[in-house]
Parts: C-alpha cells; structure tokens; sequence
C-alpha cells in the first residue's frame, strides 16, 4: 500500500468524491454520500468511510 501524507490523501478523496458526484447528477439518485474520515490504527494512516443516508 502506497504511504500517502494527510494532504495527499485529501486531494485523491476530494477527487473521488468530485467523480462520483458527477455520475451522481448523471442519475439523479435522492440518497446522499456521507464521508467520514477517521485515523485508522491498524493501517497507522486516515482512510475514508462513506455511507449512503436516504
């Protein structure tokens, strides 16, 4: 697995979430896309959690 500092693994989030909110206006789902970012101690780096909320 790639080391990724804080601020990089902003930016690739940030990336992602901006590709799927553009497939998201594509079909036009009522659900939303909760991101939550939390340091995971098992990997010793942030990962993201995303949960869909109706």
């Amino acid at each position: 697995m790639a080391k990724l500092t804080r601020r990089s693994f902003i930016a690739v989030t940030l990336a992602a979430g901006a590709a799927r909110s553009l497939s998201a206006v594509a079909t036009k789902t009522p659900a939303r896309h909760i991101v939550t970012l939390v340091y995971d101690k098992s990997l010793g780096m942030m990962r993201a959690i995303d949960r869909l909320v109706p």
